[in-house]
């Protein structure tokens, strides 16, 4: 699992499954195929109770692998999970006011940095990490080239380490890691097909343990 630590790692985005139960097995699955740094798990269109059963069921499976969960939007639900950390994205503001209400004892990142000037606000609040496209993002197979483009700048540039969202097939996660991000999240590249995504998940593993690039300590 150290050999990880040092280049881009993987963010798993929870698929919009209505069945608790199983998209909890599901993910624990996934989470059997290597190295995972954190979960994201986005509401969907599931009401505050429904979400709440879905992260209870959830956090302690991310937690039990290792990876870090992260609930998107509601911190009720992610301190009643005793989640890890909140994923906010909406704007610079709210994500401001979830640091100083929730940090250090949570992680508390995310953003919608949709170009430079919106990054740097986000960046100004110094969140823990910054997540360059959208959770539902991957409609292509390959990552948006405004994430990548917007990811490499960042990653040049700025302390703060940025999660980049792939595209739907496996490979864009090379891509994300040769833009120096220190993070790629995947959803549909991973629990498309849920039963091949322990598989897929140790692929991409190797794949970046043999070529992405490496971090300086």
């Amino acid at each position: 699992m150290t050999e990880a630590e040092n280049r881009c790692r993987l963010v798993l985005i929870v698929p919009d499954i209505a069945d608790a139960d199983e998209q909890a097995r599901i993910v624990a699955d996934a989470l059997k195929g290597g190295d995972v740094a954190s979960v994201i798990m986005p509401q969907y269109g599931l009401d505050d109770g429904a979400f709440q059963k879905h992260a209870e069921k959830l956090v302690p499976v991310i937690q039990d692998a290792g990876a870090a969960a992260l609930i998107a939007g509601d911190s009720r639900v992610a301190g009643r999970a005793k989640a890890d950390g909140l994923h906010i994205t909406s704007s610079a503001q709210a994500l401001s006011e979830a640091i100083d209400k929730h940090a250090p004892k949570l992680i508390v990142g995310g953003g919608n940095a949709s170009d430079r000037h919106n990054a740097l606000e986000i960046g100004e609040v110094r969140p823990d990490y910054i997540f360059f496209g959208k959770l539902d993002g991957d409609i292509k197979p390959e990552a948006h080239p405004k994430n990548l483009a917007l990811g490499e700048w960042w990653a040049s540039m700025i302390e703060i380490p940025c999660i980049v969202m792939g595209g739907t097939d496996p490979a864009s996660a090379l891509a994300v890691a040769e833009t120096g991000a220190e993070f790629v999240a995947l959803r549909l590249a991973v629990f498309g097909e849920p039963g091949r995504a322990p598989s897929i998940v140790a692929e991409i593993n190797a794949l970046l343990d043999e070529k992405a690039p490496r971090f300086e300590d």
